[in-house]
């Protein structure tokens, strides 16, 4: 360890070299994640959930119930519906309803189709907008 100056026993802090330290996107995930709950009408568990879904073209329950970690019942009542409510999810593929492609992609019988749910353009800009502040393309306005 090299010589430490007087002037530098008294600071607050020093940060590492770049050369040390390529990303550090969880410095600032707690405030991006306060401003996002402050601003939008959405809840830090449901934000989450659609960061975990962004990737997904469409998904059933039962997988994401999986994947996610999460009870069918809670993931259900707690975090797809509100958001359906609000026009963040939507029915991909209804089940009452197959259209003609469905049939094709999908081996199940009529009137057994599972509903497949998707993340509306809504979240996805929702999300981009999160990723952003993350990476510090734009503004953290953290509620006081």
């Amino acid at each position: 360890m090299g010589k430490q100056t007087r002037k530098g026993m008294f600071r607050e802090f020093k940060y590492k070299r770049d050369r040390y330290v390529n990303k550090n996107y969880n410095k600032y995930y707690r405030l991006a994640m306060r401003d996002m709950v402050a601003h939008y009408d959405i809840k830090e568990s449901e934000l989450n959930f659609l960061i975990f879904a962004y990737d997904y073209e469409f998904f059933t329950l039962d997988h994401m119930c999986e994947n996610y970690f999460y009870s069918k019942s809670h993931l259900e009542r707690r975090i797809v519906y509100p958001l359906q409510s609000r026009d963040y999810i939507f029915k991909y593929y209804d089940r009452l309803k197959p259209n003609k492609y469905e049939d094709a992609m999908f081996d199940e019988r009529k009137m057994n189709y599972r509903v497949r749910y998707a993340i509306s353009q809504k979240s996805r800009l929702l999300v981009q907008r999160f990723y952003r502040k993350l990476e510090g393309e734009e503004q953290i306005n953290v509620p006081i």
